[in-house]
C-alpha cells in the first residue's frame, strides 16, 4: 500500500465518525494540515467537520463573528472541525501506519533528510516535502468527492475545507483545486486574490 492510498482509505472509513442521523447538518469536512513538532518530515491532516448548528450558535452570541467568518474560519470551528474527529500521516502516536509508509517513501523518493545535513539540502526538500503534502490532500478531497464517499456519509455532497496552519493563506487555492466549484463558491468569496 502507499501512503497516498493509505490517506484515501482512512478518510473514507473515518467519515463513519461523522454524526449519523438523517437531517445531519455537517455541511464541511475540514482537512487541518499541520506537522509534528513543526517539521515538514512528519506531516498529517486532522480529519473534521463543521455544523449548521455551531454556526447558528456561533451567529447567536453576544459577540457574534460575521456570517462569512462564523461559517468558513477555522479559528471559529469547534473541536470536531479544528482538532478533527481522526488524524491520519506522519504521527506515530495516532497512525504508525501512516508514518511508516510516509518515511519509506520519502526515504525511496530521495526527500527525507536528517537533522544533521546542510541548511540548504533542509531547505530545498523542506519545501518539496510541503508541496508533496498539500498535492497528497488535495488528492484526497478529490478522491472522496469521486468516489461518492462523502455522499454516502452524509447524504448530500460537501465541500472539503483545507487549512495549513503554517500557510494559512494557501487554504483558498488548496480547497479550490480539492472540490467541485459549486461547493466552494461562497467559501471562495472572500478570496483577497479574486
Amino acid at each position: 500500500m502507499t501512503f497516498r492510498q493509505h490517506l484515501r482509505q482512512m478518510t473514507a472509513s473515518a467519515l463513519a465518525e461523522f454524526p449519523r442521523r438523517p437531517e445531519s447538518t455537517v455541511y464541511a469536512v475540514t482537512f487541518r494540515i499541520d506537522s509534528v513538532i513543526d517539521d515538514c518530515r512528519f506531516h498529517y491532516l486532522a480529519l473534521g467537520y463543521n455544523t449548521e448548528e455551531e454556526v447558528a450558535r456561533l451567529l447567536a452570541g453576544p459577540s457574534a463573528p460575521e456570517p462569512w467568518e462564523a461559517r468558513w474560519n477555522y479559528a471559529y470551528f469547534p473541536p470536531s472541525g479544528l482538532e478533527g474527529v481522526r488524524v491520519i500521516g506522519d504521527h506515530e502516536e495516532h497512525d504508525p501506519r501512516g508514518t511508516e509508509l510516509h518515511r519509506q517513501e520519502l526515504r525511496a523518493e530521495g526527500l527525507w533528510y536528517e537533522d544533521d545535513d546542510p541548511e540548504h539540502v533542509q531547505d530545498e526538500r523542506e519545501e518539496l516535502l510541503c508541496t508533496r503534502f498539500h498535492e497528497l490532500c488535495v488528492d484526497t478531497a478529490r478522491h472522496l468527492h469521486a468516489e461518492g464517499h462523502l455522499v454516502r456519509a452524509l447524504g448530500r455532497p460537501v465541500p472539503v475545507l483545507l487549512y495549513n496552519m503554517f500557510d494559512p493563506d494557501a487554504m483558498f487555492s488548496l480547497t479550490e483545486a480539492a472540490n467541485p466549484p459549486e461547493l466552494v463558491a461562497e467559501f471562495l468569496s472572500e478570496d483577497p486574490d479574486r
